[in-house]
């Protein structure tokens, strides 16, 4: 006799797909210990049944098998009502104090590409399948979606919950409901079956692994071979070089072939990927993921000498390479290099301690797998929406030479990379402390003139500033040039920068009087008055000064630097000033006093106009730099003694009488600080351009005779320089050891006396 039952209860409010039970009135399975049901819910994606009971709890049950999978129960009293959200494992739970939102199982689908790019995934219990040979004529964007042709392959004994080629690609595996099925991949025949929790494939394609429960079964050959519980139980197995086992202890890796310990380490790993050549692997967590390389030859010698092992294992069986804080959902090794997708969405690949975006992703993606032959990277979502993106092979080749230490195969590598990404392999080679190759490699200006400067490469960084015209890549250039001594060139740099504080340094340092003054001219016509007054004050002359005082409308100053200076000039400057003053103020400027009309309120103004006189040879004749341990110090002075002394002497009327015809001497200060070319740069002008011309700005430069005429610019420049860069990059492209510091730069050799040598014309002209 047919009860009041929960399975007809489900029927008659979902209207179950078992149409005939309705009208014959038979119960097809009655699920047993269940209380009061109030809601029931089926999935459509899902073989899954939910039904909610009065007295709070939500039961789980498979809709196949019908076996209870789970119970929930929030505390939150009775349930009366249950909602789903289409195309998602999203379900609401209405209580009657409160409602909840759960997520089902997890949305990664159960897919699986192999080497040849064949596609095979599950769509319900039915299994499809696609091929990425057909898509090898498609010219696509990145990140476009692929119209691939699906082709059913059959039905499915159980709800796969995942699929996994073997290595060679032979089999496919589908794990679901406790149970699993090794099928070949191309006609989807049935090889072996079995139950089991989980299942895991081995590097060698012939062998894996099965979880049931706490013990764990190897297979070869599709016979078990072994089996074994491990001490601390097993929550998770993972496959690879090594059978990796989670544990509340934490992970450990066994041998497959003796199930000895390898190593436990204690992490709670999310996933383990391990490379083809079976050295590197990756293990992910929930905030990081660790590089690890595995050292067989240390497991090897500690096999041999049992007494080195210990309870954790062989200690130096990994190395660690890295550790990234960022949070792996999907991951494949290329190589040396680890691909993966993040938690933001974001396409990245590892290698060398360095992280490349590849890609930022719209939407939660998956990765399929690489296909070397199509240099492109293959992801889909959960609808199975496949899209490529292209990442060439050779510079993840060259990467991985790199990384291994082989650079030989790195230099037959190198000319297959395309020009535009070699930018990136710079990036990467400065990363691993290859600056000098990165410099050779790098296409990028910026990326070239950071590296010449790290290298002291003066030459090559003066080529790339001539072209750029910066004012900051100069500067640095010229910060370099002084710390190498290379006076000239820091001039050159120093003028293009138009820095005229630091061309005053480099003058006054030098001892060069014909520089300075013709910095201070340059610095007035710039507007640069700070340096040109001091440039003024440093040669002695004060008259122009003065004038510059005045000239920018600083009339106190220059009253006050004449009355200490140069006392002829105060009656000059005091009419200019009450001028000035009086537009503002006639008051205040009727108040100021010429010495010239109150000699009364200027004491000693007769003497200091004689010490002025006494003074100006020591003024206008300048002694060398060589002499400045026999020049007494100007608070050491005492003008007034001396005019005393030389009275006394009787030479002071002489000395007063033999300067009034003194003058500065003009004959090199007609020409405007300009630009000039090192040796280096000259030398060099048949392969590379000579400098810029100076900005519009900037005052004309003389020009120089004609026989003296700067080369013309080789217009075939961009061709020889790079015929000279593959030169580079197919002869002198050696991974030895470089040291930075050293000095490369033959001929830029100047001598320091060409800078004290006030003779030398050239100096800072064409």
């Amino acid at each position: 006799m047919v009860e009041r039952s929960h399975i007809l209860y489900l029927v008659l409010m979902t209207g179950w797909s078992k149409y005939g039970i309705i009208k014959t009135k038979l119960v097809c399975k009655h699920l047993k210990d269940m209380p009061r049901t109030s809601r029931v819910l089926v999935f459509p994606e899902l073989p899954i049944i939910l039904t909610g009971s009065e007295d709070g709890t939500v039961r789980i049950w498979q809709a196949n098998t019908y076996r209870l999978e789970s119970t929930l129960n929030y505390g939150l009293e009775r349930v009366w009502s249950m909602a789903m959200f289409k195309g998602s494992n999203n379900v609401a739970l209405g209580y009657d104090e409160g409602s909840i939102l759960i997520k089902l199982g997890r949305e990664e689908p159960a897919m699986s590409m192999d080497s040849n790019g064949k596609i095979i995934f599950a769509k319900h219990s039915e299994i499809q399948q696609a091929n990425l040979k057909n898509m090898a004529d498609y010219d696509g964007k990145d990140g476009e979606r692929l119209p691939l042709a699906i082709k059913d392959m059959g039905p499915c004994e159980m709800f796969p919950q995942t699929l996994c080629h073997n290595p060679n690609g032979r089999f496919v595996v589908v794990c679901g409901d406790g149970e699993y099925i090794i099928y070949t991949a191309m006609a989807l025949r049935n090889k072996s079956f079995g139950s089991a929790q989980e299942f895991v494939w081995s590097s060698d394609s012939s062998e894996y692994a099965i979880r049931d429960g706490n013990k764990i079964k190897l297979f070869k050959n599709f016979k078990e071979r072994k089996s074994f519980k491990p001490e601390y139980g097993v929550e998770n197995i993972y496959g690879g070089q090594l059978l990796g086992v989670k544990s509340v202890s934490g992970l450990a890796f066994f041998d497959w072939e003796s199930t000895d310990l390898v190593r436990r380490i204690e992490i709670q790993p999310r996933s383990i990927y391990w490379a083809d050549s079976g050295e590197l692997c990756s293990i992910a967590t929930d905030e990081s993921f660790f590089i690890l390389k595995y050292v067989a030859e240390n497991v090897a010698k500690a096999q041999e000498t049992p007494e080195v092992m210990t309870e954790d294992g062989i200690e130096d069986a990994f190395d660690v390479c890295g550790e990234i804080e960022d949070c792996v959902k999907t991951g494949i090794w290329v190589g040396d290099c680890f691909i993966y997708t993040n938690a933001v969405n974001r396409l990245n690949y590892y290698v060398g301690g360095e992280i490349v975006t590849i890609a930022h992703l719209d939407r939660t993606m998956y990765i399929l797998g690489y296909i070397p032959k199509d240099n492109r990277l293959y992801l889909s979502d959960k609808d199975m929406n496949v899209v490529g993106y292209s990442l060439l092979l050779s510079v993840l080749e060259y990467q991985t030479a790199v990384m291994r230490q082989d650079f030989d195969t790195a230099k037959q590598v190198l000319p297959t990379i395309p020009r535009e990404q070699r930018n990136r392999v710079a990036h990467f080679l400065e990363k691993q402390g290859f600056k000098q190759q990165a410099l050779a490699v790098s296409c990028d200006p910026e990326h070239r003139f950071d590296l010449a400067i790290q290298l002291s490469e003066l030459k090559i960084a003066y080529e790339i500033a001539s072209e750029s015209e910066s004012e900051h890549k100069w500067k640095q250039l010229a910060e370099l040039a002084i710390s190498k001594c290379q006076f000239q060139l820091a001039q050159e740099c120093l003028i293009n920068a138009q820095d005229f504080g630091g061309l005053l340094l480099l003058a006054t340092s030098a001892g060069d009087s014909d520089m300075i003054l013709r910095l201070a001219e340059t610095s007035a016509k710039k507007g640069k008055n700070n340096v040109a007054f001091l440039a003024y004050f440093l040669l002695g002359r004060l008259e122009e000064g003065i004038e510059l005082l005045c000239s920018t409308g600083r009339y106190p100053e220059a009253a006050f630097m004449a009355r200490t200076y140069l006392p002829s000039q105060v009656s000059k400057i005091v009419k200019l000033w009450k001028e000035d003053l009086g537009k503002i103020n006639k008051k205040a400027a009727d108040s100021l006093a010429d010495p010239s009309e109150y000699e009364n309120l200027f004491p000693e103004f007769q003497e200091a106009l004689q010490a002025e006189q006494f003074l100006k040879r020591e003024r206008v004749q300048m002694k060398p730099a060589a002499q400045y341990k026999h020049v007494p110090i100007n608070t050491d002075r005492d003008v007034f003694e001396e005019m005393k002394s030389a009275k006394e002497e009787g030479t002071l009327e002489s000395i007063l009488a033999s300067v009034e015809s003194l003058s500065f001497s003009e004959p090199s200060a007609s020409k405007p600080i300009e630009p000039s070319i090192p040796s280096f740069a000259a030398s060099s002008a048949s392969s590379h351009s000579p400098p810029p011309p100076a900005p519009a700005d900037r005052p004309p430069a003389a020009r120089p005779p004609a026989a003296e005429k700067e080369p013309d610019i080789d217009k075939n420049a961009a061709v020889e320089d790079e015929k000279e860069e593959e030169d580079v990059l197919d002869d002198d492209f050696d991974f030895g050891a470089h040291d930075d510091d050293d000095d490369d730069d033959e001929d830029l050799n100047i001598d320091d006396d060409d800078l004290l040598n006030d003779d030398d014309d050239d100096f800072l002209n064409d």
